[in-house]
């Protein structure tokens, strides 16, 4: 058996800080985001074997996403979770497919009021360069880790970090 029912029986309710480093969530965010997602038509089928609950499935996407290099693999993330490499890529393909609804994206992501880009703005001219003002959305620096070498041009991926990763500005 996996760690999976340990991470959800367990940590959830007894180690928090624990759930959070394995699904990279607090255990009321993810509460809130398989409530949400439950309903979706992606989780239904007319079988008789019924799928997993919607809440294993969240936990192995979240616990995938959360983990890079050989942590990420299939494998491991299916030893992870107590289940088959298929059943991985099966489960994540249904999560994202809820996620990358209109409707679901329409509730969990907004644009800012003109309030709150303006209030960026300011800080932006106040703690950088008066001229990336209008760089509003701009995050400077942020590295997003690549599972691996890139093929073309592999060499341009490698940051100061020793990883491959893109950089995000």
């Amino acid at each position: 058996p996996g760690y999976l029912p340990h991470v959800l029986h367990v940590l959830k309710h007894e180690r928090p800080d624990r759930f959070r480093e394995k699904l990279r969530v607090t255990p009321a965010t993810f509460d809130c985001l398989v409530d949400r997602l439950s309903d979706d038509p992606v989780f239904g089928n007319n079988s008789r074997n019924p799928q997993m609950p919607v809440e294993v499935q969240v936990a192995i996407t979240l616990y995938r996403f959360g983990h890079y290099g050989n942590a990420a693999g299939l494998q491991q993330v299916a030893d992870w979770a107590g289940c088959g490499k298929g059943t991985v890529e099966l489960v994540t393909r249904r999560v994202m497919t809820a996620i990358l609804r209109p409707d679901f994206l329409g509730e969990a992501i907004r644009d800012p009021t003109a309030e709150e880009k303006e209030k960026a703005k300011r800080w932006v001219e106040e703690h950088s360069c008066k001229a990336w003002r209008d760089g509003w959305m701009m995050v400077d620096g942020t590295l997003v880790p690549l599972d691996e070498r890139p093929f073309w041009y592999g060499e341009s991926y490698f940051d100061r970090k020793c990883n491959y990763s893109l950089n995000i500005q």
